[in-house]
């Protein structure tokens, strides 16, 4: 057994390894990367946050603009209003009556 510590101390990468300040920076590293409240783990998470919300931004952003191009259009005139009240919440006209005929999906 004691041959065997005296090869491992005459060892380049043990003598490397057994420097306090080598020993130090590992402690250090591991610490930082792992066990510390900003560890590297954590920030992995908060960056796939960030990811998941800037998808979230960008389809929001695209859902304004659809929005927006709507809104204009139903500005543009009386009759797009009027059949955009007509489709989307089925309001009539006095005197007028709305039949709603659903036709069944085909379930293949």
């Amino acid at each position: 057994m004691r041959q065997f510590w005296e090869n491992l101390r005459h060892r380049t990468w043990f003598k490397i390894l057994s420097n306090r300040f080598v020993l130090s920076l590992i402690v250090f590293g591991v610490w930082m990367s792992f066990l510390d409240v900003n560890s590297w783990l954590i920030h992995r998470e908060l960056n796939q946050e960030i990811d998941d919300l800037q998808t979230s931004i960008r389809y929001y952003e695209e859902e304004i603009k659809k929005d927006e191009a709507q809104l204009e259009q139903l500005n543009s005139g009386p009759e797009n209003l009027e059949k955009f009240a007509r489709e989307q919440y089925y309001l009539s006209a006095p005197g007028e009556e709305i039949y709603l005929i659903e036709i069944p999906k085909k379930e293949d």
